[in-house]
């Protein structure tokens, strides 16, 4: 491909085997609406729960949702990587990376679960005020998170992107939907929400399973069972992703968990409101980053056009973005009540480095289609670092908003390790990723008046 073509690219359809061809601007549409959806979900989950049990209940139950979806990310996030990689590439590999995720979740998946219950009994001051028995409940919906994630990334893989988008927003959507049950209905505690909740990953993850085996032909059947030998490619392809995966959760939840350490689990509930709503910024850079990613390892971009066009639509998107939050972040007390009006400032600390991180999030799938550099995972673990070092040092003083200032720091620090690597091995100048050209903000602003003329005519 020409620098023209790279750049146009992501308006092309990339078909794999036995699907049907979805444009990159569709797919990356489709995806962040099922996104935006399951953050609104969070959000107004956040807000029951607040109301019902208060600051220190929410604190519980983000913390319990953190060790999960950390514990699951930890143990999926190269295999997932690596089973995208090597069944987009041949639909062979589909049949046997099935059996392997359901092997591969269930024993990683509790081994991780049995270890975090031994971490509570053996220190039981980090978890706080977090009972025994509702974390060993929450836990057991780890494996099932595991294998989840894992056939989630198969959908993706065959080009089934709509079966993986709406799957994932089913799965959260349920999250909601035992709030109101557990909580605004019927008045139970944190014990019966989590029970809920911990009964719907379940039943998500075998409603995916039997999704996932009727997508398999009779031929794929015959050879469903697991492959041992592809486990192991794939978990070498994997390590380095898995690696970096591990190191950025850390840095986005760390703070979570040290301010829930260090200043209590009240303090930690109105830090993780201004914390999900940063998150809730990163959702775009996070989708458009997914579908970057296949599309750069099928056309081997060495040159960094396609990374660097994505890049600076980007910056451009995420900057109206982050400007219109600053308001919007003003309305947290009237939503979660007045206990949690310090999130605002909170939030308004994590805002420069949440914008800067969304661009590495883009900037970075060049690298990771690209084989994945070992310099970039030992960024990220330098981040880490750097992370751990300011929230230690500045938390016990300050609080959340020491966490605050402690993340941005780190955000920053990455975007620019990696976008000076990029620089370096592609030539290619700062604004090239940073700036937006007049014919490309054009058409920009052509295609989102289209698209909200074709809203306004439904």
């Amino acid at each position: 491909m020409d620098r023209a073509e790279l750049e146009r690219a992501a308006d092309d359809p990339l078909p794999p085997d036995g699907a049907r061809p979805t444009t990159f601007a569709r797919g990356a549409a489709l995806t962040f609406a099922t996104r935006f959806a399951m953050a609104l979900n969070s959000f107004f989950v956040g807000i029951i729960v607040a109301r019902h049990l208060g600051p220190a209940g929410l604190g519980i139950y983000t913390v319990l949702n953190a060790i999960n979806s950390n514990a699951a990310q930890f143990g999926v996030a190269g295999p997932a990587a690596a089973a995208t990689y090597y069944v987009a590439r041949d639909r062979r590999w589909l049949a046997p990376t099935f059996a392997n995720a359901i092997l591969y979740s269930f024993s990683i998946g509790g081994a991780l679960a049995v270890s975090i219950l031994l971490w509570a009994i053996a220190t039981p001051s980090f978890f706080g005020t977090i009972p025994p028995a509702l974390l060993s409940l929450a836990v057991i919906a780890i494996p099932f998170q595991i294998f989840t994630l894992l056939a989630l990334n198969l959908f993706l893989a065959i080009g089934r992107i709509e079966r993986y988008s709406l799957l994932d927003l089913l799965g959260q959507s349920a999250l909601l939907l035992n709030a109101l049950l557990a909580l605004a209905l019927f008045q139970a505690g944190l014990m019966t929400l989590v029970f809920l909740n911990t009964l719907a990953v379940v039943a998500t993850a075998l409603f995916v399973a039997a999704l996932l085996w009727r997508q398999l032909d009779r031929h794929e059947r015959a050879r469903w069972k697991p492959d041992l030998a592809l486990l192991g490619r794939m978990a070498r392809y994997g390590a380095k992703y898995h690696a970096l995966m591990i190191a950025s959760t850390l840095v986005l939840r760390a703070d979570l968990f040290i301010v829930n350490w260090l200043r209590g689990a009240a303090e930690a509930g109105i830090y993780g409101v201004a914390s999900q709503m940063a998150l809730l910024l990163l959702m775009l850079p996070n989708v458009i980053g997914s579908l970057l990613f296949p599309r750069i390892a099928a056309a081997q971009d060495a040159s960094g056009h396609m990374a660097a066009t994505t890049s600076r639509n980007i910056a451009f998107i995420m900057f109206i973005i982050c400007l219109g939050s600053v308001p919007v972040s003003l309305l947290l007390p009237y939503a979660y009540g007045a206990e949690f009006r310090a999130s605002v400032a909170q939030f308004w600390l994590l805002l420069p480095g949440a914008y800067l991180l969304g661009l590495e999030m883009v900037l970075v799938q060049h690298f990771v289609g690209l084989g994945l550099p070992r310099a970039i995972p030992l960024f990220w673990l330098a981040t880490l670092g750097v992370n751990l070092a300011l929230n230690l040092l500045l938390v016990p003083r300050w609080g959340a908003l020491g966490a605050a200032a402690s993340s941005t720091v780190s955000y920053a620090f990455i975007f620019f390790l990696v976008a000076l690597y990029f620089h370096r091995h592609t030539g290619l100048p700062f604004g090239e990723i940073l700036l937006l050209r007049r014919r490309e903000l054009v058409r920009l602003i052509g295609s989102a008046r289209q698209r909200l003329f074709s809203l306004a005519k439904a």
